[in-house]
């Protein structure tokens, strides 16, 4: 512990990514896309000049945001995008959730929210997920300083219908609601149609997962203008210049392609429900997912010796090693060749 740290630095403990191994593995750990960008994500690079990177980018990233726009059905005003969907929250954190009040959200779901609470000093007020391990959306109050839930929710990948979340909204009206969408193109209902009607709800997305661009850092916020401006002011007192010119123009690319885009989704979610029927039938509980991953536990196998077996066997998978989640483990959807190789290393393990 450095003497140099500032005292809030030292009470930190931070948010511990998955594992990024150096060596050839089937890597089903952290939930990326199996399948490549689009097409036009090549075909932009090639044809990006490199004396763009001369210029700083647009502060405001117009095209881009016109760009999302025209996909989700919105306008451009009420668009928000940073470097990655880990940043707009942040962002998020700052702008709406400072407020004297407990931020609540549920006790199993991203990990990152209490890293936030704690580096902006946010008191969290964690609730339990119901008998389903799905988010209780009638536990959240009115005190609070507002309601964070990813939905579909991760890791145990249950989500809300677009109508329960109104539900949720038109109860709590004086307080920032953020809906974390990450999942929500591998078989969620996003909740971006209800911005018009409820001012507070703030809706983000990424393109890491559905877009397989997790290595270029891009997410977006999707909320009233009040919302969006909350999160520019935010934005423009730390770095004014998030995306840069070549994420700007591959991320509008991406966009374009809806036919590649709508290719690799069902391919995920075909892969991921046969997978669930493999697990079942060699004995493994598998929580129902509207995600690219499967939260498992088998009633016989330890959780972290399957992983140190697993990954013996050259498959890497993710273990919590948390009280609630030590009997899990989190397995992203791959290739079927990949899915095919954990099966077969599983029923190994299994005998």
């Amino acid at each position: 512990m450095s003497k140099f740290w500032s005292p809030a630095v030292r009470e930190l403990t931070p948010y511990v990514p998955g594992e990024q191994p150096r060596e050839r593995l089937i890597k089903l750990n952290t939930n990326e896309n199996p399948y490549p960008p689009a097409p036009g994500i090549e075909a932009a690079l090639r044809e990006f000049s490199a004396d763009h990177l001369r210029r700083y980018p647009d502060p405001q990233s117009i095209a881009l945001r016109e760009a999302l726009a025209e996909v989700l059905g919105v306008t451009t005003e009420q668009v928000f995008v940073g470097n990655g969907s880990d940043e707009v929250l942040a962002l998020a954190f700052q702008a709406f959730f400072r407020q004297g009040r407990p931020l609540e959200m549920p006790s199993i779901s991203y990990s990152f929210y209490p890293v936030y609470c704690r580096l902006y000093d946010v008191e969290r007020r964690a609730l339990p997920l119901d008998d389903e391990w799905r988010v209780d959306l009638d536990a959240f109050t009115l005190e609070s300083a507002g309601v964070i839930f990813a939905n579909p929710n991760a890791p145990t990948g249950h989500g809300h219908s677009r109508a329960a979340i109104a539900g949720l909204l038109e109860r709590i009206t004086e307080s920032v609601v953020l809906v974390d969408e990450a999942y929500v193109d591998f078989g969620g209902e996003s909740a971006v149609p209800l911005v018009e009607r409820f001012p507070n709800l703030l809706v983000t997305g990424t393109f890491s997962k559905s877009r397989s661009l997790a290595g270029l850092r891009l997410g977006y916020a999707v909320g009233s203008r009040e919302l969006i401006e909350g999160l520019e002011r935010v934005k423009d007192s730390f770095n004014s210049y998030p995306i840069d010119s070549l994420t700007s123009a591959l991320g509008i690319a991406s966009l374009t392609d809806r036919e590649h885009f709508e290719a690799c989704r069902e391919a995920v979610i075909t892969t991921r429900e046969r997978t669930r029927v493999r697990l079942e039938a060699l004995g493994f509980q598998v929580l129902p997912s509207q995600t690219n991953f499967l939260l498992v536990s088998h009633p016989k196998l330890d959780a972290a010796q399957l992983f140190v077996e697993l990954r013996e066997r050259r498959v890497l998978v993710r273990h919590f090693n948390t009280e609630v989640l030590r009997d899990y483990l989190r397995i992203s959807i791959g290739t079927d060749d990949e899915m095919d190789s954990l099966i077969e290393a599983l029923e190994s393990l299994c005998r």
